[in-house]
């Protein structure tokens, strides 16, 4: 499972024109579902979103999580984040999970990440296309890899 994790001053999600989501100051998540990703993968993932340290305290150090800060989480499902590009100029999608299995796993993480954050989250829509809007603050912008790939 992969992530690419954003701290934002907001975020948005539209899908036909229409506001389906937004959150403001938080984390901005995407996230992208592996075949061979279980429990302890979504686990890892939902931990490592609630848990990361990356806004400041009140010496301008990024010492602070989510829920110090009061932030809001928004995750959204991106199935490239699996893409391949080390070969060719297409990228290759042969990892990524199937989106019928993809989609419950991606349902795990939410009900993870809000089994272990109290505060406002919000979501995407699976396998929609989604038009959204991101103002990352600083910029931050942190990947994951349950695999520790990198």
């Amino acid at each position: 499972m992969r992530a690419v994790i954003q701290r934002v001053k907001s975020a948005s999600v539209m899908v036909d024109g229409q506001g389906l989501s937004r959150i403001g100051t938080g984390l901005c998540c995407l996230v992208g579902i592996e075949a061979d990703d279980g429990p302890e993968d979504i686990d890892y993932l939902a931990r490592k979103i609630c848990g990361l340290r990356v806004f400041d305290d009140d010496n301008a150090v990024m010492n602070l999580d989510v829920t110090e800060v009061g932030g809001e989480i928004l995750l959204i499902s991106q199935f490239t984040l699996m893409g391949d590009a080390r070969k060719g100029r297409r990228p290759s999608y042969s990892h990524a999970e199937a989106p019928q299995i993809a989609g419950k796993k991606f349902e795990a993480l939410v009900a993870k990440v809000r089994e272990l954050y109290a505060g406002n989250i919000e979501t995407g829509k699976f396998q929609a296309m989604m038009d959204v809007s991101i103002i990352n603050h600083g910029p931050v912008t942190i990947l994951l890899d349950s695999k520790k790939l990198f």
